[in-house]
């Protein structure tokens, strides 16, 4: 008998200290572009596995654009949608804006990146600014391939323990945000050169005069932001490259960044996590034709 109780005992302990972890869910998208590129699920899995070492963690994958059913929504404190996105954007399809925005409201953490950062102008855009804070928008947001210097970043949990660094990705710019920033906390800014504002642009190639008259001025490539009913969101729009996964702060940002959203206390040196080029090799999209090249560092 008192074999049983015992057991009895370990199993509720074990379910009601599973049943405390706080859930992050990643939204991965349908394959898109070749080896290498946008490989949103062999990146979402990656994070998952960082996250998985963290404790009280629970962080779920869901690829193919969007959960099998939406009640996996219920009790997440978190979601990062890695995504195609334009008028393709997962979440702005039929009803599932209506889902996001009634998470949002609940306080929970939304978060976007890369493609997953675009939408098309007018109602998209104005949710996407309630979500996150900003968005891409066409032809007035720019996305051109270089590798900004990170040097400098806020006292804000997300930038803990994240230290300089600099990696090629298409890296977008120019971002259409609130008004005024309201809310907003840029985290990783850096300068454009010349060159870059020149362009050519990976699409449309540009240039344009807007983004050229702006030399100079430093510009915001991930940010969060605090809602106004008290939930948070972030935009981050690197991640076109998945070896870049493999840089320890570019990694961290992100890692830091999906704990805030989903109200964890971030590390006073950040999320720790390691990956190995054999780790970057898993779940790549079956796409074919010649192995990615790790992009330049620095």
């Amino acid at each position: 008998m008192k074999k049983l109780v015992c057991l009895a005992l370990l199993y509720v302990a074990v379910f009601a200290t599973s049943a405390a972890d706080t859930r992050i869910l990643l939204i991965a998208g349908k394959p898109s572009h070749g080896p290498g590129d946008h490989e949103f699920r062999a990146g979402s899995l990656l994070l998952k596995q960082c996250l998985d070492r963290v404790p009280g963690i629970k962080a779920e994958v869901h690829d193919m654009g969007w959960p099998k059913d939406d009640k996996v929504f219920e009790g997440a404190a978190a979601i990062l949608i890695y995504a195609d996105g334009g008028g393709g954007h997962p979440a702005m399809q039929g009803a599932r804006a209506q889902i996001i925005s009634a998470l949002a409201k609940k306080g929970v953490g939304i978060g976007c990146a890369h493609y997953g950062v675009e939408v098309p102008a007018g109602d998209p855009g104005k949710l996407m600014q309630e979500w996150i804070g900003g968005y891409y928008e066409h032809k007035f947001s720019v996305n051109p391939m270089w590798s900004p210097e990170f040097k400098e970043f806020p006292k804000h949990p997300v930038a803990n323990g994240v230290k300089p660094f600099s990696v090629v990705d298409e890296w977008y710019f120019n971002m259409r945000f609130r008004d005024g920033m309201k809310g907003i906390i840029p985290i990783l800014a850096a300068v454009p050169s010349d060159a870059v504002r020149n362009g050519p642009y990976v699409f449309p190639r540009g240039p344009y005069e807007h983004i050229q008259e702006a030399k100079g001025r430093s510009e915001v490539m991930m940010w969060v932001s605090e809602r106004a009913e008290g939930g948070r969101g972030f935009g981050f729009t690197g991640g076109h490259k998945h070896a870049n996964w493999g840089n320890d702060n570019f990694r961290k940002v992100v890692l830091n960044g999906l704990l805030w959203l989903a109200r964890v206390d971030v590390p006073k040196d950040g999320v720790a996590s390691t990956l190995s080029p054999e780790d970057l090799k898993q779940n790549l999209d079956p796409k074919g034709g010649a192995k990615p090249k790790a992009p330049e560092k620095k």
